[in-house]
């Protein structure tokens, strides 16, 4: 490819980025300070509301995923960057204040934000995510739009699979996609 073509197909795609890219800092000061304040509970009634949903449902997936024989499962902790990943620490955190009061609650507000609530919540729907693509994989090995985003829920085979006579009435898309064969 020409360089001239390179370079027209890294504009389009940086417009087509621009275009799907979330705005919100660009909207942040346009919003009144009540609100913005207002905002802030909105973002931890989650932790009391859908967290521990969330923990019970990981916990019946990984039973019925444990049920059915699956092995090799990943971990909780294998979504959770590690804490020495962090680049803050409380001596360099950023408080957004010179007022000294403030600059120790903020200080902890975001360790406590940044260290724990967040990589710990994202983690953890990321780690759901992950069990129920296996269990639609393991269940539903039938190609749609969106299965080339489970490519970190790979199977060595599904339901549909293990039976010979099932497996000669698969489409082929679906006999022979990697995702859910390993024999593919």
């Amino acid at each position: 490819m020409t360089e001239e073509k390179l370079t027209k197909k890294q504009e389009e795609q940086k417009q087509k980025e621009k275009q799907e890219r979330v705005q919100i800092g660009c909207h942040y000061f346009e919003k009144p300070l009540w609100q913005r304040v207002l905002a802030i509970p909105f973002v931890y009634m989650p932790i009391f509301i859908s967290v521990p949903f969330i923990i019970v449902g990981v916990i019946m997936v990984r039973i019925h995923l444990k049920f059915t024989g699956a092995k090799n499962l990943k971990k909780y902790m294998d979504f959770v960057p590690a804490w020495v990943s962090h680049r803050y620490t409380y001596k360099n955190q950023i408080t957004g204040t010179e007022s000294k009061i403030f600059q120790h609650a903020f200080k902890w507000f975001w360790i406590l934000n940044c260290k724990l609530y967040c990589p710990l919540s994202v983690a953890l729907l990321k780690y759901a995510t992950y069990l129920v693509q296996i269990i639609e994989i393991w269940w539903c090995p039938f190609s749609h739009n969106k299965k080339a985003a489970y490519l970190n829920s790979f199977i060595d085979k599904s339901f549909w699979h293990i039976y010979p006579e099932t497996l000669k009435k698969l489409h082929k898309d679906d006999k022979d996609n990697p995702v859910w064969n390993k024999d593919a």
